[in-house]
């Protein structure tokens, strides 16, 4: 069998006969769908057709997919079920491209009984049924039959049927709940959100409610009438009530679910099949993140990072299962939420290590103890502040996600003289860090995490002028040049406004003990203006520099253009800064470069994918024969990159099991 193929651009390989295909966004829709069917459903690719003529009167159409039963004759008249794939701008009603077009498939295909149509946005199922006097009704439905053909599934699911999501499908899904909501409740993009947001919580807190049976769903019947959606309602209000018990600091007790039963039936409809404790970490993050983006993003210079951008940051920084790991501008909480992953990963590889055997052959008790250290340290171990409450609460969402550290998400204005931050506050993170609220007391008494990595906001438009607040800090003061000129001096005067990344440097290495890490994303200005000398020296003087990343300018995009690095220090001790300042001179010592041309995607956010000289995609076969598209991403290889550069250089700083000194 060929291992790879050359894909030429513009096309790409269809999922389930390897054709080659046109790019288009209707192609992206079908293509997610087609691996749901193969990767959820399970379905048989040779159960499959794609482009499917379908005779009606005179013409012959094109269906997008057509499934037969295993081992029947793939002819018309055997078709089961059949689904239509459009692209996002295209309407459900529309009466060529819509659902009638469906129903006219169906009903010319004498033995389908079930179609979809979707166009990433909306989806609508139906079942097709024949009375005794052959009248044709069609019934919506939640969703279409598993290949197993089992219908009570689709209405009731159980613990072992619940399903992991693949690829987009999960995105798909929360994209379609939330556009519903804000289509039929009236509300706007940001309340509909948090709506949305409340159900999440329920299906959660469903799911961790073992052994006791699933009661987060709404059945095809439920749907149909305002009785059944009010039975529903009632159903998922019971859950919300555990939710705010459980979540106290994020809901007040006189919270409740604003959705009609009619919009909530729907939602409840379209989650109830998928376990969100389960599901891959990155497909729940990427679907989680890029709805919480469109709908939060604010006006403070807040730009999310990239999951690949993220993940290879913490994967350099490589924290530790004991260490205290925070992000001081935490946003949707992608930072920690890539920190605690990273950690549990190593812990699963150190604990299947100490059993001899693989995590899916561990016993109950085995499986106990896992589960409780991940407890402890998804609870203890991770900590995330942002001035937003909004991103602050959409990142207690994501931790409870992902293993649930949301107790350690807080709000605050972290940039504030430490006296001035509110008692709970101080409370909550001297309870979690085992010291007394009254030793944080001001900006040289917060040294109190092992590990910083964050994204601060960036912008000249929010530049921070208060006095009280830039008198904390060395880089709101105005500096001039030395007499030698490649030197710069701190003056007693202050700025008049700092850029708040700039503070957002050193406020993170106030909150770095000696010798933490930290990851920061910052602009490239910082890093090459020849008038922000004295931030680079400052950086210098505080921090041993392990790594200088420097980012394509299509990082951030389509949302930000602006170009920006990555720098990983370490924070010097105070005995190795006086040796410095008694030497006059900072230590030499070698520094990781790196420049990162592809992450991913281009200017326009569209993912893109390795390919050969002449322009046409390079596409693997899997050990199942099954294509595999690779991401053009350098982002993957370079925490293995610096590994070994790490091993080859004696190097200035503690990274893991090194502790080389100079």
């Amino acid at each position: 069998m060929q291992n790879s193929i050359s894909v030429q651009e513009g096309k790409i390989l269809d999922f389930v006969d390897g054709q080659q295909r046109n790019d288009t966004p209707e192609e992206y829709v079908r293509q997610t769908i087609e691996k749901r069917l193969i990767n959820e459903l399970k379905y048989k690719r040779e159960q499959i057709k794609i482009e499917f003529g379908i005779k009606t009167g005179s013409s012959r159409p094109r269906a997008d997919i057509v499934i037969w039963n295993s081992g029947d004759e793939h002819t018309q008249e055997n078709a089961k079920i059949i689904i239509e794939c459009k692209k996002s701008s295209i309407n459900a009603e529309s009466s060529k491209d819509g659902i009638e077009q469906l129903k006219s498939y169906m009903s010319v295909c004498p033995n389908c009984e079930w179609g979809m149509w979707t166009n990433s946005m909306a989806r609508f199922v139906f079942r097709k049924i024949i009375d005794s006097e052959g009248v044709t009704d069609f019934i919506e439905y939640n969703d279409i039959p598993a290949a197993n053909g089992k219908i009570d599934e689709i209405d009731r699911p159980k613990r072992s049927t619940l399903r992991n999501a693949s690829d987009d499908n999960l995105l798909f899904v929360f994209r379609t709940c939330h556009n519903h909501i804000y289509a039929n409740d009236g509300l706007h993009k940001q309340p509909a959100f948090f709506e949305f947001l409340k159900i999440i919580f329920c299906k959660i807190q469903d799911e961790k409610n073992r052994p006791n049976e699933l009661e987060f769903y709404a059945t095809s019947n439920e749907r149909k009438s305002l009785d059944g959606q009010i039975k529903a309602a009632n159903r998922i209000g019971k859950i919300f009530d555990r939710v705010k018990a459980a979540y106290s600091e994020i809901f007040d007790p006189n919270d409740k679910i604003n959705l009609s039963p009619r919009s909530l039936a729907y939602v409840v409809s379209a989650l109830q099949s998928y376990s969100l404790l389960n599901t891959d970490i990155d497909i729940k993050g990427k679907a989680y993140e890029e709805i919480v983006g469109a709908n939060l993003r604010g006006d403070r210079g807040e730009f999310f990072t990239p999951r690949n951008i993220m993940k290879m940051t913490v994967e350099m920084i490589n924290p530790g299962f004991d260490e205290k790991v925070l992000d001081s501008s935490c946003g949707t909480g992608g930072f920690i939420v890539a920190a605690m992953t990273h950690t549990l990963d190593n812990l699963q590889a150190m604990f299947e290590k100490d059993f001899g055997i693989p995590k899916d052959k561990w016993n109950s008790s085995q499986l106990r103890e896992y589960d409780d250290r991940v407890k402890e340290i998804a609870s203890r171990q991770y900590f995330g502040f942002d001035l937003n409450p909004d991103l602050a609460k959409a990142t207690r969402m994501n931790m409870v996600m992902n293993n649930d550290g949301s107790g350690n998400i807080l709000q605050v204005n972290s940039l504030l003289p430490p006296h001035m931050w509110p008692e709970e506050f101080k409370e909550h993170i001297a309870k979690a860090l085992g010291i007394k609220a009254s030793s944080i007391r001001n900006h040289k008494s917060i040294a109190l995490f092992d590990v910083i990595v964050t994204n601060p906001p960036f912008g000249s438009k929010i530049p921070i002028k208060d006095e009280y607040i830039l008198e904390q800090f060395e880089l709101a003061h105005m500096w001039k040049r030395g007499k030698d000129s490649n030197t710069w001096e701190m003056q007693n005067k202050l700025q008049s406004s700092v850029p708040p990344e700039i503070l957002f440097i050193e406020r993170c290495t106030q909150l770095l003990k000696e010798g933490g890490r930290m990851g920061i994303i910052l602009p490239d200005s910082i890093l090459g203006s020849p008038g922000l000398g004295y931030i680079r020296q400052w950086i210098l003087t505080n921090h041993t520099a392990a790594a200088s990343l420097d980012l394509t300018p299509d990082t951030f995009q389509p949302n930000n253009g602006t170009q920006t690095s990555i720098l990983i220090l370490q924070k010097k001790t105070e005995r190795e800064k006086t040796n410095e300042a008694i030497a006059n001179h900072i230590a030499n010592y070698p520094v990781f470069m790196a420049s990162i041309d592809r992450v991913g995607h281009d200017r326009r956010g569209n993912t893109i994918y390795i390919r050969d000289e002449a322009g046409n995609e390079i596409i693997e076969r899997n050990d199942d024969g099954m294509p595999v598209r690779t991401v053009d991403d350098q982002t993957i290889e370079l925490p293995a990159v610096f590994e070994e550069w790490r091993g080859k250089k004696k190097t200035a700083f503690f990274w893991g099991d090194w502790n080389i000194s100079y």
